[in-house]
């Protein structure tokens, strides 16, 4: 009885250790005078960053040499400033507050833009009596290669202020910031974006984004 008393109070001692964890938040404070963090699941926006992109395209420089690694690894913020730089340019020129975020395995971009540049306000359907003239558009997204020297920013959400727009209406939107021929192979919900040669993937992951070299 002495060894199963002793296993009981293991068991016990186990289970009080297990509770004593969870409710961390409430006895820590009383006990130590100190309160448990909590973890923020905001998404972290940053305005678009010339030095991120310098920083983008040294990588692109040790990734073409010959005896360059195979991929890097970057910061999301860097290769989002240098991707959405090229991006910007399918902006209209009356778009400005533009920032980027890079959440888990997608890649965001928001900036206030005029609705006429979308087509107007009637353009959005049903969203229209929601909106003003000038509101936030917010694109979310991933990255397909198409070809070398081309890719694509698969658009996967539009947001007009807080509003999602309705699946549907998203090839309609972007079909306005693509100038001149769409490019083949370009996704109903693709952006087209200039990438150099060498460059066979982008993969996005845990905040990061990570740059493939193209298999020779």
């Amino acid at each position: 009885m002495g060894c199963i008393g002793r296993l009981g109070c293991l068991l016990l001692l186990a289970i009080l250790s297990i509770l004593g964890w969870f409710t961390r938040g409430y006895w820590m404070p009383r006990v130590f005078g100190t309160r448990v963090a909590a973890v923020s699941t905001t998404p972290a926006w940053e305005p678009l960053s010339d030095a991120g992109a310098a920083r983008t395209r040294a990588a692109l420089d040790r990734l073409s040499r010959p005896r360059g690694p195979a991929y890097i690894a970057l910061s999301g913020s860097d290769v989002a400033s240098y991707v959405f730089q090229e991006l910007a340019r399918q902006l209209p020129a009356t778009a400005d507050s533009i920032q980027a975020a890079v959440i888990d395995d997608r890649v965001s971009m928001r900036a206030i833009v005029p609705l006429a540049d979308l087509g107007g306000v009637g353009s959005l359907g049903p969203l229209a009596s929601m909106l003003s003239d000038r509101e936030r558009v917010q694109f979310g997204g991933s990255f397909r290669v198409i070809r070398p020297g081309l890719a694509e920013f698969q658009v996967r959400e539009v947001k007009v202020r807080d509003v999602t727009v309705p699946s549907a209406i998203v090839p309609r939107l972007l079909s306005r910031f693509v100038r001149g021929p769409r490019p083949e192979g370009l996704s109903p919900n693709g952006l087209p974006l200039a990438i150099p040669r060498h460059v066979g993937d982008l993969r996005v992951a845990g905040g990061r984004i990570t740059l493939y070299k193209t298999a020779e």
